[in-house]
């Protein structure tokens, strides 16, 4: 029996404390951002592979979604919130443009899309793998994922990082700098435009 994805814990008062002494620290010792990209890559890789459906392309941008990170570091504010936030707004900045330049980017079929997850070697890839076991099972995934490419961008994310990542609403109101209220009517909107394309 496959093993479940382990998801992180929400964040406590104790722990983001130490992230924020984390963060400070890497500031001034780029080499303790080390220990951010650590604990942040697989969460930013799982994103943006559900984002793309392409394990090539989701490492491309998570590795430039860590170099923007680093190299903007200093711009970063405290708000109490995990550091994966910024992460995950830099990760869907970085798609959307993506997007923006490739109007006629393709994904890849389902199939080679697991054969090459099969065919990595690293812990992140073999978490991941569990995790698209999961999505290869319903049969409709990639029409899914077809459906949402054919959204705005905006909807998109909401509907990736509230279903696929399971963000609460307030969490991704975070990430994407927009008021909760706004975040729950681009779901339902993006939810709304999903079903009328699954009827067609």
């Amino acid at each position: 029996m496959d093993q479940p994805v382990k998801r992180l814990k929400p964040a406590t008062g104790d722990s983001l404390e130490n992230e924020r002494r984390l963060i400070e620290r890497a500031r001034t010792y780029p080499l303790a951002f080390g220990e951010l990209f650590d604990r942040y890559y697989d969460q930013v890789y799982r994103y943006l592979l559900h984002r793309t459906a392409n394990v090539e392309l989701a490492r491309d941008i998570a590795s430039d979604t860590f170099h923007i990170a680093l190299k903007k570091l200093w711009l970063f504010r405290w708000k109490q919130v995990p550091f994966s936030a910024w992460l995950f707004r830099i990760a869907t900045n970085e798609v959307n443009g993506y997007f923006r330049k490739h109007k006629n980017y393709k994904t890849i079929s389902l199939e080679d899309f697991v054969d090459l997850l099969t065919e990595e070697s690293s812990s992140a890839d073999f978490e991941l793998l569990q995790s698209e076991k999961e999505l290869q099972q319903k049969s409709d995934f990639m029409r899914m994922h077809k459906l949402l490419s054919q959204l705005n961008a905006r909807y998109q994310s909401v509907i990736v990082l509230r279903f696929f990542e399971e963000k609460t609403l307030s969490e991704i109101a975070e990430i994407l700098g927009k008021p909760e209220g706004t975040v729950k009517s681009l779901v339902h909107r993006a939810l709304e435009q999903l079903k009328e394309g699954m009827k067609s």
